[in-house]
């Protein structure tokens, strides 16, 4: 089974501390990415949420959050309910600047059903591509 990692870089005009507020506070985070009932930047916090396509499939995201160092980086589980296979997405900030470099990791897909084709890797590319460079690039410039 050969490793599938998708990697999505971004520099936004904003700071750090901007970025990890969007990426941690979940009242800021429903405006770009995904509205959960409780996020807390603990390890062993547990998360979900639903997503999927507007109007077909609704996929409960399951996630644990496994790593948290303060504006820099957050590191948690990614899998799905009633699916095998465990993923880890990892949100790393890097100042420049007055810019910040966002890097996000997706690991461990191969670990998903191989014979669903929604979880094939280009959709995991393509939907972190368009978090990364449409919504949360709007949101940052909102701001």
């Amino acid at each position: 089974m050969s490793e599938k990692i998708v990697v999505v870089e971004r520099v936004f005009a904003a700071d750090s501390h901007m970025v990890w507020r969007a990426l941690t506070e979940k009242e800021l985070m429903k405006q770009w990415y995904v509205d959960i009932q409780e996020f807390r930047l603990e390890v062993g916090f547990k998360f979900e949420f639903l997503a999927g396509e507007p109007d077909g499939r609704q996929w409960n995201h399951l996630c644990e959050i496994t790593e948290v160092v303060p504006e820099t980086k957050l590191v948690h589980t990614w899998a799905y309910e009633g699916y095998s296979g465990v993923s880890y997405v990892t949100w790393e900030l890097f100042p420049e600047d007055e810019n910040t470099r966002l890097k996000l990791t997706h690991t461990g897909i191969e670990t998903f059903p191989a014979d669903v084709p929604e979880l094939a890797v280009h959709n995991f590319e393509a939907g972190w591509d368009d978090l990364v460079n449409n919504s949360l690039k709007e949101f940052l410039e909102k701001k």
